[in-house]
């Protein structure tokens, strides 16, 4: 994938399993960000193949990948909840855009997803009226209302403090699990590799650089890997408590 004479990724392959969450790491500028756009169809690659399920979907026409784009649940760094929509509105919006449900099934439908994400009695309160893990919440409600086969999550953790940040971790991976979701976290938080990585694909200058789990990350003798990974103080002790 190219932008002009700037290529950003090239020789990138990886396989994301179903029922796992699939993390993608790797410096700033690393070609993560454009991976994902490639992935939804926001950029089309000038080689290769994304495949869903064995079809490609960067050979399909406008048809068919709406069809696939209907199976993706998005959770967007921030949560990119609507302002001016209350929560439940917000969760709605997906059904009202892609399905014939009547209201009162939306309704259903958003509110069992809300309680799934532990959100009760805040239906009609506005983003700005709830905190941001709560904000992030509703976003993953939102998320899994079209009952997704693929969730893609850019930077979940992103702004929430270390205990929030585990909450929505876990219920992601609660949620992948459950639904057995093809998971596609994006991330720099290594809180979240070492919590929820069943596997990781790191990405170094536009290349698949190293692959592995939440396991072998810690112990692998990669040097670029290692310098990602334990380039937080917390960690480099970590490090030199096991050597």
């Amino acid at each position: 994938m190219s932008f002009g004479d700037t290529q950003v990724l090239h020789d990138v392959s990886f396989k994301f399993e179903r029922g796992k969450t699939n993390l993608v790491i790797g410096q700033s500028g690393s070609g993560k960000s454009v991976l994902t756009k490639c992935i939804i169809g926001l950029h089309n690659p000038e080689k290769g193949q994304i495949l869903y399920d064995g079809l490609d979907f960067s050979a399909m026409k406008k048809k068919e990948k709406k069809k696939i784009r209907t199976q993706i649940g998005m959770l967007f760094q921030g949560g990119a909840l609507f302002d001016s929509l209350s929560v439940i509105e917000n969760v709605m919006f997906p059904l009202k855009m892609f399905t014939k449900m009547s209201r009162n099934e939306m309704l259903d439908r958003a509110n069992f997803c809300l309680e799934r994400v532990d959100i009760v009695n805040k239906n009609n309160l506005f983003p700005s009226e709830i905190s941001g893990g709560m904000q992030k919440r509703v976003a993953i409600a939102r998320a899994i209302v079209m009952k997704p086969k693929y969730l893609f999550c850019d930077e979940p953790n992103s702004g929430l403090d270390p205990l929030t940040a585990i909450l929505i971790d876990n219920l992601i991976k609660e949620l992948t699990e459950e639904y057995n979701m093809t998971t596609l976290v994006i991330t720099h938080d290594m809180n979240s590799v070492l919590e929820i990585g069943d596997n990781i694909m790191f990405i170094y200058k536009g290349q698949n650089h190293w692959e592995g789990n939440k396991d072998s990350i810690i112990t692998t003798p990669n040097k670029e890997v290692n310098d990602f990974v334990y380039s937080s103080k917390f960690l480099k002790l970590f490090k030199e408590k096991m050597n």
